[in-house]
C-alpha cells in the first residue's frame, strides 16, 4: 500500500480520554473548535495561515467578541479534521488509500487551497494521488470504497471517476503487462491467495481482476463495470465470470435468507444491477445456463418482477440443455403446492423447443440451416435435453403433491425422436408410482403408457417384469417384446406387424381374464379347442412366408438361442411375471419364424413345466400346443 508522510514535527496532539483535544506547548491555545461532539484547543496563528474557512470564522468570533467556532459538517468528521490540524502545525501526518480521499475533501471543505499558501495541503494531496495512489491496482480500489461515506463532496470533486477510472484502465490492460499484485482465490490459486505477477512463472489469467471488484458496493460494482465494458477490450466471458463472481459473493444461497422481507429490496437492486450488465448478445455461450438458472431462482424467491424474469429466461432457452437436474430445482412460492416449480421448468421446456423450431414429433418447423445458426440445436442438443428432462421428472417425481396432468405434460414435451432409450422415463414413472400407491388403475395405466417397452435395456426389462408397481398389461409387453429380442434381432424384424398386433390383443385378452378372476366378475366362455387352433394357424400362416428359406442350421440356431435366452431370463422373475412368462412363452413362441418356433415351444413347454436346469423336451409342437390349451380349460374351471 502506498503511503504519504507529511510534516516533520514530533506529534504533540493530546487527548485527555473524553473528547477534548489540545496541543502541547508553551503558549496557552486562544481558540476553540468545536467539530461535532470534540473539542479542539488550538492556536489561531497557525490555522489562519492554512485555512480561508477558519479564517474567516475566526475573524467573526473576534467580532462578536467570543473565541468558539462551531465546524458542522465537514467530509469525514473528527478524525479528518484532526489530520487538517496537524498538517496546520507541520507535525508528522500519514496519507494512505483509506484517509487520502475523506482528507481531500476536508481540504476542501477548509480551503486548503494555494491561494492562501504555496505547496498548501490540497497540492499535496494531489501530487500523492496522481503518483501514489491512482498507479497502484489495490489503492484505487480503496480509495473508490471510502468515496461511498463521502458523497457528495467525492462525486462534487469527480474522485469518484477518477477512481473508476483508474481501475477501468488497468482491468483492460494486456495480462502480459500486469506488474501488480492482486488477488485470485479461485481456480488453482488458494483461498485469498495474493498473486504476485513479477513472481509467478504462470501466465496472468484474463480474469485476474474478478476478485478484487467483488469487494465493491453494487453502485460503485455497476460504475466500474460500465467503464470496463465501454473499453471493448473484455470479451464477453470474461464479464460472465466477473458477474458470476459477484453474485456469488453477495447472493445467500440459503432459500430462506431470500425470502426475508428486511433484505428482499438489497436483492432485488443487486439481481437488477446484475441483470443488466449482462453481455448483450443473449446466445453468447461464455455465460452458464446454470448461472442464468440460479439467478431466475433468486428473482421468483424474492419476487423481483417479470420484466427481469422474463429476461433471464428467454437468456436460459438458448442454452437449457446444458443446465443440470439441480439447476431447474427451483423452490415454489405459494400458492403452489408443489416443492418445486415444475410449471416454470415446463414453460423453459417448450420456450427451447419453439425456438428450436421441433415439433413433438422430432420435426424441424423452421429452416433448419437458420435455426441450427441462431439456437445452435443439433440432435445431440436434443437428446441432452431429453436426458435432462428425464432425470428431472425423476426428482420431481418423488413430490406427493405433483399431479399427473404435470407428470404426463413433463413426459410428453419431448419428441419421439429425442429419446432413444426409455429407461430414464422407466425411472420416473417407477417412482411416481411408488409415491402414488393410491392411483386407479386407469390412471396407472395412463402413466405406464408414456414408455415404450421396446426402448427399454435388458436391464430395465427384468426390473419391470418384476415391478409389482406396473399394470399387468405393461408386465406382459415387457416379457413378450424381451422374448422377441431373444428370439433374434434378425428374427424378430422379419415379423410382421399384423401378427405382433394380435398376439398383443390375445395378450390383453388374457390380462383381462386374469383381472375378472382376481375381483370375482363372470368371466367369458373359454375358447373351444378349434377357435385357437384357428388363431395360431393364422398366426403361423402370418409369419411362415419370411422363413421359408432358411436352412436347417439356421432353425436349430434360432431354437437353440431362443431356449438359452428364456431359460436366463425366468430365473430372476418373481411369481407374478413367471405366470405371465409361461404363458407367453408357450402361446406366442411361433412369432420369430414358423421353425424356429416349433422348435422353441417345444423347449419352452419344457422349461414351464420343470426347472430351468431340466434336459431341453424332444416334445412336438403339437404336443405344445395340446398342452397350452389344457392348461387354459384347467384355469377357467376356477369359481
Amino acid at each position: 500500500m502506498k503511503f504519504m508522510k507529511l510534516g516533520s514535527k514530533p506529534d504533540a496532539f493530546q487527548t485527555d480520554g473524553s473528547d477534548a483535544r489540545y496541543v502541547l506547548s508553551d503558549l496557552p491555545s486562544d481558540i476553540l473548535i468545536h467539530v461535532e461532539d470534540a473539542r479542539f484547543y488550538l492556536h489561531k496563528f497557525p490555522l489562519l495561515s492554512k485555512s480561508s474557512l477558519l479564517q474567516r470564522l475566526i475573524i467573526e468570533a473576534s467580532q462578536n467578541g467570543t473565541d468558539e467556532v462551531v465546524i458542522q459538517d465537514i467530509p469525514g468528521g473528527v478524525k479528518t479534521f484532526e489530520i487538517c490540524a496537524k498538517f496546520c502545525y507541520g507535525t508528522v501526518v500519514t496519507l494512505n488509500a483509506y484517509n487520502v480521499v475523506a482528507a481531500r475533501c476536508a481540504a476542501e471543505y477548509l480551503g486548503m487551497t494555494e491561494d492562501v499558501e504555496k505547496s498548501n495541503l490540497i497540492f499535496k494531496i494531489e501530487v500523492f494521488l496522481n503518483s501514489g495512489i491512482f498507479r497502484s491496482w489495490k489503492d484505487s480500489i480503496i480509495a473508490l470504497q471510502t468515496t461511498d461515506a463521502l458523497l457528495p463532496w467525492s462525486e462534487e470533486l469527480k474522485l469518484v471517476g477518477r477512481c473508476i477510472d483508474s481501475i477501468a484502465t488497468k482491468a483492460t490492460v494486456n495480462p502480459s503487462n500486469v506488474m501488480w499484485s492482486y488477488t485470485y482465490n479461485r481456480k488453482s490459486a488458494s483461498s485469498d491467495e495474493i498473486v504476485e505477477a513479477r513472481k509467478s512463472s504462470q501466465a496472468v489469467p484474463n480474469d485476474w481482476w474478478v476478485e478484487d471488484l467483488c469487494e465493491l458496493d453494487v453502485d460503485l460494482y455497476r460504475r466500474v463495470m460500465v467503464a470496463v465494458k465501454s473499453r471493448g477490450r473484455i470479451p464477453s466471458d470474461v464479464i460472465g465470470e466477473a458477474l458470476k463472481a459477484y453474485a456469488a459473493r453477495w447472493l445467500p444461497e440459503c432459500c430462506d435468507m431470500l425470502a426475508d422481507d428486511a433484505y428482499s429490496e438489497a436483492y432485488k437492486h443487486l439481481l437488477e444491477t446484475i441483470i443488466w450488465l449482462l453481455p448483450s448478445d443473449k446466445g453468447s455461450s461464455g455465460i452458464s445456463c446454470g448461472f442464468f438458472l440460479k439467478l431466475l431462482k433468486v428473482t421468483v424467491l424474492i419476487g423481483a418482477g417479470e420484466l427481469l424474469k422474463e429476461e433471464l429466461m428467454d437468456r436460459i432457452v438458448l442454452q437449457l440443455h446444458k443446465a443440470s437436474v439441480n439447476d431447474l430445482l427451483i423452490p415454489s412460492k405459494p400458492p403452489a403446492q408443489t416443492v418445486y416449480d415444475v410449471q416454470l421448468v415446463q414453460t423453459l421446456i417448450s420456450r427451447y423447443m419453439s425456438h428450436a423450431g421441433v415439433a413433438q414429433a422430432g420435426i424441424f418447423l423452421n429452416n433448419l440451416d437458420q435455426e441450427m445458426f441462431e439456437t445452435n440445436v443439433d440432435s445431440e442438443s436434443l437428446l441432452a435435453l431429453c436426458k435432462l428432462v428425464d432425470r428431472y421428472i425423476a426428482e420431481v417425481a418423488s413430490d406427493p403433491n405433483l399431479s399427473i396432468s404435470s407428470f404426463v405434460d413433463l413426459a410428453t414435451s419431448m419428441p419421439e425422436t429425442a429419446r432413444p432409450t426409455h429407461d430414464g422415463l422407466y425411472t420416473a414413472i417407477d417412482v411416481f408410482l411408488k409415491l402414488h400407491p393410491g392411483l386407479p388403475k386407469m390412471e396407472k395405466r395412463k402413466i405406464s403408457s408414456l414408455m415404450d417397452v421396446k426402448k427399454l435395456s435388458k436391464g430395465a426389462c427384468i426390473h419391470a417384469a418384476q415391478n409389482d408397481r406396473l399394470p399387468l398389461r405393461v408386465v406382459v409387453q415387457v416379457l413378450f417384446f424381451e422374448q422377441l429380442r431373444a428370439a433374434g434381432a434378425a428374427a424378430a424384424a422379419a415379423t410382421p406387424n399384423v401378427s405382433v398386433a394380435r398376439c398383443m390383443a390375445r395378450l390383453a385378452e388374457e390380462e383381462e381374464e386374469d383381472e375378472n378372476w382376481k375381483e370375482g366378475r363372470a368371466l367369458p366362455e373359454p375358447p373351444t379347442p378349434g377357435a385357437l387352433k384357428k388363431q395360431l394357424g393364422s398366426l403361423k400362416l402370418g409369419v411362415g412366408d419370411h422363413h421359408q428359406g432358411a436352412g436347417d442350421d439356421g432353425r436349430r440356431l434360432v431354437a437353440r438361442s431362443s431356449s438359452v435366452a428364456n431359460q436366463s431370463s425366468r430365473l430372476s422373475l418373481s411369481s407374478r411375471s413367471r405366470r405371465i412368462f409361461d404363458r407367453l412363452w408357450v402361446g406366442g413362441a411361433k412369432l420369430p419364424g414358423e421353425a424356429a418356433a416349433a422348435a422353441a415351444v417345444g423347449k419352452g413347454s419344457s422349461d414351464t413345466s420343470g426347472s430351468s436346469q431340466s434336459p431341453r423336451s424332444s416334445a412336438k409342437p403339437l404336443e405344445s400346443k395340446s398342452s397350452s390349451s389344457s392348461s387354459r380349460n384347467r384355469r377357467y374351471s376356477v369359481s
